[in-house]
């Protein structure tokens, strides 16, 4: 897939097609990491952003409160 750098501000930047954008998952404000491997460059999904994190920690203190007696008694 081609696309060409633009001027986006004071920056340069890439503009990814929606297409590529709807089969990576990916939206606006979501984080990608740019990786340089020898003369290529990728982009790698940042998988736990802080929104991330704060959903998983709900989902982790929901499962501590349900299992509170089961994890008490595995501690011992």
């Amino acid at each position: 897939m081609n696309t060409v750098i633009r001027k986006i501000g004071n920056s340069e930047g890439v503009i990814l097609p929606k297409e590529l954008l709807a089969r990576m998952n990916l939206k606006t404000g979501d984080n990608v990491l740019v990786v340089q491997e020898g003369d290529e460059l990728r982009l790698r999904r940042v998988e736990d952003s802080t929104e991330e994190f704060e959903r998983k920690m709900q989902v982790a203190r929901e499962r501590m409160k349900k299992y509170e007696k089961v994890y008490r008694a595995l501690a011992k």
